[in-house]
């Protein structure tokens, strides 16, 4: 799998978590799939395509402000808690910063 499917893949693991923790939703709720498809859009039209940074350093901020937020928030709240429930994504997911 190259780099944009592995952080398709992290990203969505992360706001499934986010979501199931917060809305306590079996599946995503719709504003979290929303999220999902937004951020597996933007991964997708990445001008850095497999040369990119994580998106926290990028010089160019491709998201929205509110979703931008939004995704903020799912971060701050998945992160710690994906070395307990994905810990391979975790992993590389701190090697690739």
């Amino acid at each position: 799998m190259n780099r944009i499917g592995k952080e398709k893949e992290t990203v969505s693991q992360m706001i499934a978590l986010y979501c199931h923790a917060k809305h306590k939703a079996q599946g995503l709720c719709e504003q979290c799939h929303a999220l999902e498809d937004y951020a597996h859009t933007r991964l997708s039209h990445c001008k850095f395509g497999e040369n990119k940074t994580s998106c926290k350093k990028c010089p160019i901020h491709c998201y929205k402000p509110d979703m931008r937020e939004a995704m903020r928030n799912v971060m701050r709240y998945s992160g710690p808690r994906m070395l307990w429930h994905h810990p391979i994504a975790a992993i590389r997911h701190l090697f690739s910063k």
